[in-house]
Order: structure tokens, then C-alpha cells, then sequence
């Protein structure tokens, strides 16, 4: 059994305050694998004090300190690759090698992408050429709340944590409950890296506690959010008193349009795509949008592809899913394929109960509704589990109107051959990323939606300035530069 029940606060491992045990539950087996704390409001505000503490000679560091931190961060993670996979996958239940090949890895992506992206960051820029002695300075927020979510933790833990100390933030990080085992690993990690004490401190709680405490709190300037539209709303709320910045990145409902001429593999690559991380990604393509004159084919292409998809124990080596992460959410899932066969979907793959051969843990069997449409609650709700929903279209204006009905505007997905077409109905999707046959967004491309979706732009330039303020300076001496 694990016991990790302290906090990270101003450099050291400190014991809570006001703490309360909460057990880590292994989704694989359905039995607690850890205990940790959940942290209260003297907790929050011991932490919110140490980086207020630290952020003003934080803040004044040369960008390079900064980015030979971030440096030193980058080489213990990749040393702490393996401790990392082994908790990512205990406590979310991502399969180990989907752990170590994919997890860990896209934290590493993301932490190399911003060093790249460091480069191009101006923190004292001319106005224009029209007025020689005004300077635009950018400049840190302030101390930061960072609220991560479970099912990628070390994607969205970096894509926070490393911009924010690049800009010049000092921050709280609070990690989910559920799955906080790989930001303890990775609070490890930052202690090794010698950051100053009071940069980075992490607190364990929940969003009723810890995340309200910091949303309301009146030292933090900015909340940066991962998670579901319904939490960010209320979020939005408690910060509104405060007059902090809020940047959420929400859920999705992704369409994948497949037209006639798509290539032979693209409806494959869209079941597995929805299927990946056991379908617990916000930019999963979950609605599969097929033109009609290959609408029935594409059917039986996703039912054989859905075939193809195993399911195993998150511990088990090989190319499977594993379960999803909780009993809430199994119970979510399960109530949401019941309400498609309800309304009349045609279910031509997997369903409810557990996959043949588990009689425990929290696995989901690989489903597939054909016959959709776009007013069902399976094609409005995002389910987050390895579930799809296929509707047929008539024409590119049809699909466009399908694709742009929901709340959610975070990926769209567009597979033709007819690169004319391609362009247009990028331009037309009302989402904050495109993807079109497969290929994905380069390194630095700005990661969120619009919105339901909310309004991040993670990654990347982008992803650094969310965490700078424009401050604009007339007078500047020049020749003091």
C-alpha cells in the first residue's frame, strides 16, 4: 500500500493541516492502491503564501535561469520515465505500455516544444516604428492555480507547470484526486531540479475544497483549468468575485467527417482514434460523420475495426485498452449506452456490462451505434469511454450543420482527398483544432477550443502567453537598453 499524505509547499514535504485520508483506487482491480490527503483551506492558503512569497524575485530571474530549470526538469523526467509510467498507469488505469510509450512521453513533448517556443518570446517589445520610445513589456500574472485532470496527468501537467515558470509565475498546483500519484512523482521531480522554494507548490484535495479555495482566493490572479464543462462553469463563478484571469480547456464532442472519396484506412483510424485511452480524451473523434454513398460500408468496416480492439488489465503488456477510471464514470458510461439503445440507435458493436472474461475493475466493452442522430443524447453528451456514435450525412453543407450542432467546439476531424474541399470546411468547423487525414497538429500548435470547449490555448507561444499580461510603457530610454 502507498501512503503519500503530504503536501508539496515552499521546497519541502510538509504534513496537512488540515488534511482528511482519501483512498486511490486501482480501476484494474477495483481495490485502493493508495491513501493520500485531501488538503483544506489552511493547506491551500500555507501554499498560496509560499509562492506570493516567492514570486517577486522569481519574476525578475533572467529568462535563462527560467529556462535552465525547465532544463534540469526535463532530464530527471526523463530519468523518473519509468516511475512515472508505473503510476500513470496504477492510478488511471492507462495500459503500461500505453503508459510509458504514450503518457509519459507527451509530457517530454511538451516540455521540449516550450523550450522551442521560449525563443520566440519577447518580454520587452517595440511598439512600431511609429512610436520609437514605447515598449510593450509582458509580464508574469502572478501566483497561478493550476487544477489538472486524470485522464492525461503528465499532458496537462506540463502543459501548465512549464509555461507558467517560463513566463515568470510562481504557482499551486492541484492535481485530481483521483489519479494524484504521478504529480506526486512529478513534484519529486521539480524538488530534485533545485527550483527555488515557493515557485512550485502542490496540494492535494478535491474541487469542492482545494479547488474552490483556490479559485476564490485573492492572492491567486489566474486559474488554468483542465476538465469538465460542467466543473469549469463553476469555476468561472467562484473566480468571478476575485476578478482573476480563468482559462479553462473543456470538454469535446468531436466530429469526424468521412467523406466518399476518404482513403481505405480512415474509418479504421477513427474507431481506433475514439477507442484510444480507453476514449477518455476531450479531442476524441466520437461522432463518426459518413457521407451516404459509403455510409453502409463504413459501417461494416468500423464494426471489424471495433473487433480488432482488445481489452486487458492496465498491468498487462501488449496493444490494448484498459478499463476507465472509476465506478462513477463506469456507471456514466453504462447509463449513456442504455439511453442510445433507448432512443433507438442501432447498436452494432460491444454494449453494456463488462467485456467476456472480467468479472471486476472498471472495463467498458468497445461500443458502436450506427443509425444516429445528432439530437440523441449518445451524440450531444460527451460519454468519455470507448464509445461511437455514426451518423450519415447528404453533402458537404449537411455535414457542416451536423458537425457545428453541439455546445462543444474543441477538434474536428476531416478525411477527403479533395484538398479544396479540406480547406472549406476547416475554415467552416466551429472548433478551436482541425485535423484533416490523419495527420496530426505540429509541435507548438496551440491546444484548445471554443465554446463549451472553453477558450485555452495550450502549447506552444500561445501556451507561455497565457500566463503574461501586456504592459504597455511610453518614455522608454533607448539608449539604456
Amino acid at each position: 500500500m502507498i501512503e503519500k499524505r503530504e503536501f508539496y509547499i515552499n521546497g519541502a514535504w510538509v504534513s496537512p493541516v488540515s488534511g482528511r485520508d482519501c483512498d486511490v483506487i486501482n480501476p484494474s482491480t477495483e481495490e485502493t492502491c493508495a491513501v493520500i490527503s485531501l488538503g483544506g483551506t489552511e493547506d491551500t492558503n500555507a501554499a498560496v503564501a509560499a509562492a506570493k512569497a516567492a514570486f517577486d524575485s522569481w519574476s525578475r530571474t533572467d529568462p535563462e535561469t527560467r529556462l535552465g530549470y525547465v532544463r534540469k526538469i526535463r532530464d530527471i523526467y526523463v530519468e523518473r520515465a519509468e516511475d512515472m509510467a508505473q503510476a500513470i498507469s496504477l492510478e488511471m488505469g492507462a495500459p503500461i505500455d500505453m503508459s510509458r510509450d504514450d503518457q509519459v512521453t507527451s509530457g517530454t513533448w511538451h516540455i521540449d516544444n516550450f523550450i522551442t517556443a521560449f525563443k520566440d518570446i519577447e518580454f520587452i517589445r517595440p511598439l512600431g516604428p511609429h512610436a520609437p520610445d514605447d515598449r510593450i513589456a509582458m509580464d508574469p500574472i502572478g501566483v497561478v492555480g493550476l487544477i489538472t485532470p486524470w485522464n492525461w496527468p503528465m499532458n496537462q501537467v506540463t502543459l501548465k507547470v512549464i509555461p507558467a515558470l517560463l513566463a515568470g509565475c510562481t504557482m499551486v498546483h492541484k492535481p485530481s484526486e483521483i489519479a494524484p500519484l504521478s504529480s506526486i512523482v512529478f513534484a519529486e521531480i521539480v524538488h530534485a531540479a533545485g527550483l527555488p522554494a515557493g515557485v512550485f507548490n502542490m496540494v492535494n484535495g478535491d474541487g469542492v475544497g482545494v479547488g474552490t479555495d483556490l479559485s476564490t482566493h485573492t492572492d491567486v490572479e489566474m486559474i488554468s483549468f483542465t476538465g469538465s464543462a460542467r466543473a469549469g462553469i463553476a469555476i468561472s463563478g467562484a473566480a468571478a468575485d476575485t476578478l482573476k484571469r480563468v482559462c479553462l480547456e473543456l470538454g469535446g464532442k468531436g466530429a469526424n467527417v468521412i467523406f466518399a472519396d476518404a482513403d481505405a484506412k480512415a474509418v479504421e483510424r477513427g474507431v481506433r482514434a475514439c477507442f484510444n485511452n480507453t476514449g477518455q480524451s476531450c479531442n476524441a473523434p466520437t461522432r463518426m460523420l459518413v457521407e451516404r454513398p459509403v455510409y453502409d460500408e463504413a459501417v461494416e468496416k468500423a464494426i471489424a475495426a471495433a473487433a480488432k480492439v482488445k481489452v486487458g488489465p492496465a498491468n498487462q503488456a501488449g496493444d490494448h485498452i484498459g478499463p476507465v477510471v472509476s465506478a462513477q464514470q463506469f456507471d456514466k458510461i453504462q447509463g449513456l449506452i442504455q439511453k442510445g439503445i433507448d432512443e433507438g440507435a442501432r447498436l452494432v458493436a460491444g454494449g453494456l456490462g463488462r467485456p467476456e472474461g472480467f468479472n471486476r475493475g472498471y472495463f467498458v466493452r468497445p461500443t458502436i451505434f450506427a443509425d444516429v442522430s445528432n439530437d440523441m443524447t449518445i451524440a450531444q453528451e460527451e460519454i468519455f469511454g470507448p464509445v461511437l456514435s455514426i451518423i450519415p450525412f447528404d453533402d458537404e453543407e449537411n455535414a457542416v450543420e451536423i458537425a457545428n450542432d453541439t455546445i462543444y467546439g474543441l477538434t474536428n476531424y476531416v478525411q477527403s482527398q479533395d484538398g479544396a474541399k479540406r480547406n472549406r470546411m476547416a475554415r467552416r468547423l466551429r472548433s478551436g483544432m482541425v485535423q484533416m487525414n490523419g495527420k496530426s497538429r505540429g509541435a507548438g500548435s496551440p491546444f484548445g477550443g471554443v465554446k463549451a470547449s472553453g477558450r485555452a490555448r495550450e502549447g506552444g507561444v500561445w501556451g507561455i502567453e497565457e500566463f503574461l499580461e501586456a504592459k504597455a510603457i511610453s518614455g522608454w530610454a533607448s539608449d539604456a537598453d
